[in-house]
């Protein structure tokens, strides 16, 4: 009964959609949809690749390195980067 699903089936479904959400809103769906799988897709390839460094560096980072860190909003996006001061590690050992 619901094994196949041919072009009648697929053309009433496109219907109910453009109905329910308006011709007007499906671009801009479609657009915020395509930019949060990059961004999910690039968080996902920052963790691995995080993971990677994390295997091959040291144990116990030279203390007299700071680089500085940014944050950005998206991928991409350099107009809402801005530099993150992270607190220092004040433990006495």
């Amino acid at each position: 009964m619901f094994g196949k699903i041919g072009a009648p089936e697929i053309i009433l479904i496109l219907v109910v959609v453009v109905l329910l959400f308006g011709a007007k809103k499906l671009p801009d769906m479609a657009r915020s949809l395509g930019k949060s799988a990059r961004i999910l897709k690039s968080e996902a390839k920052a963790m691995k690749s995080e993971g990677k460094q994390d295997e091959a560096a040291p144990a116990d980072p030279p203390a007299d390195q700071a680089v500085p860190r940014t944050i950005q909003a998206a991928p991409g996006d350099v107009t809402s980067s801005r530099p993150v001061a992270e607190p220092s590690d004040t433990t006495k050992r």
